[in-house]
């Protein structure tokens, strides 16, 4: 089973729409470093998920739902609970204070937008972009 299925669910028997969003996940600290100099060239998001929150998995779910912003931004994934030692990280290099859920807009290297909770909406960051 793969790591978006024991989140989300699987895809088989569900009639719950597939999701939109091309998600590279976070893993790793080092991986802020390529999210910096990709955001040089093409902007990029990172939506922290708390996976233990209903509010967090419903503002994702809306989000995906709603995203039509494939190849204008590249989108990465972050797992709070397995790794909130990253979202501290993200805090810290990017000046935008740790909430959950939360969308953060990075373009030359910093954070230019960033929402949480019901704020969260693909056609608001879509004017960001």
């Amino acid at each position: 089973m793969s790591f978006f299925n024991s989140i989300f669910g699987s895809s088989e028997n569900s009639e719950a729409p597939k999701s939109k969003v091309n998600w590279t996940e976070l893993t790793d600290i080092i991986q802020l470093m390529e999210v910096q100099e990709i955001s040089i060239e093409k902007p990029v998001v990172i939506f922290k998920h708390s996976t233990r929150c209903s509010i967090s998995r419903m503002a994702l779910k809306q989000f995906e739902r709603d995203y039509d912003l494939e190849g204008v931004v590249d989108a990465y994934f972050l797992d709070l609970i397995a790794h909130r030692d990253i979202s501290n990280e993200i805090a810290a290099r990017f000046g935008v204070y740790h909430e959950s859920p939360q969308l953060i807009l990075i373009k030359n290297g910093k954070a230019v937008y960033n929402v949480s909770h019901s704020d969260i909406d693909a056609q608001a960051l879509k004017s960001k972009v």
